[in-house]
């Protein structure tokens, strides 16, 4: 770029035609490994399983952020004084 002015490549708003393919190629794949889960879960010993188990979650599953209540502020503790 020179000086600001784009002089070259695509226009500014026009998608990578190859990350669309590779996205789409990629989601076929894994759309194939993904019904071998189950299978290569079965074969695992108890402590891999629960490892692998573990790895996914966040995958599948919100993460959860505890919250803090400080008393006075309407929270749960405030009815235990």
């Amino acid at each position: 770029m020179a000086k600001g002015i784009k002089t070259g490549g695509r226009e500014q708003g026009t998608p990578n035609r190859l990350t669309k393919e590779l996205r789409a190629m990629l989601k076929n794949i894994l759309a194939k490994e993904i019904e071998k889960i189950p299978d290569v879960l079965d074969k695992l010993e108890p402590k891999d399983k629960m490892e692998m188990i573990i790895k996914l979650l966040p995958f599948t599953l919100p993460k959860v952020e505890p919250e803090n209540y400080a008393i006075g502020e309407g929270g749960v503790l405030d009815d235990w004084n």
